[in-house]
């Protein structure tokens, strides 16, 4: 018998204002980071680098395809999607999403995502560690389109650049 305890579901996130009635449903970046980056050191260490990263790939992608349905919805434009989304960021306090540039004729986009979770304000490490927001930004893009794209983050806060830049393009292109 194939069980598992941790198949994502809305359960996990709970009755926050039951649970935790004094402390609310807010907690520091540092908190948050601490958890991404003890769990992707883990990872690294037990599989390599670049098995973690599809890990995270993967897990953002439940995420994020997890947060559009819920938080977003199903969307008639790419307008009114990319509103959503964008609405949904900052009301979150997730990042502030901008699209940069778009062709919708062969679905290919590029987004900035600003004082986003994961790496603003962290030294310049000589490499981009913003995985798990391609996984998140693929899962968005699967919910609204009904297909699979590819996303590849292309400017990252800690390879010197200020904000975080990602190409979004149909996973059969090249």
């Amino acid at each position: 018998m194939n069980s598992r305890f941790y198949r994502f579901s809305w359960d996990f996130i709970g009755d926050i204002e039951d649970g935790r009635p004094n402390l609310g449903n807010s907690t520091s970046i540092v908190v948050y980071r601490l958890f991404q980056y003890t769990l992707r050191d883990v990872l690294e260490a037990r599989y390599g680098t670049e098995e973690a990263d599809r890990i995270f790939y993967e897990a953002g992608f439940l995420a994020g395809k997890n947060f559009c349905e819920r938080f977003v919805g199903r969307r008639e434009s790419f307008n009114d999607f990319v509103d959503g989304v964008q609405r949904a960021l900052l009301d979150l306090k997730i990042g502030l999403l901008r699209m940069e540039s778009e062709d919708r004729e062969n679905a290919r986009f590029t987004l900035t995502m600003a004082e986003d979770l994961d790496c603003s304000g962290l030294p310049d490490m000589g490499h981009a560690v913003c995985t798990y927001d391609e996984g998140f930004i693929a899962g968005m893009f699967k919910v609204f389109a009904g297909r699979d794209f590819d996303v590849k983050e292309i400017d990252c806060w800690s390879t010197g650049d200020r904000t975080c830049r990602f190409e979004v393009k149909p996973k059969s292109a090249s």
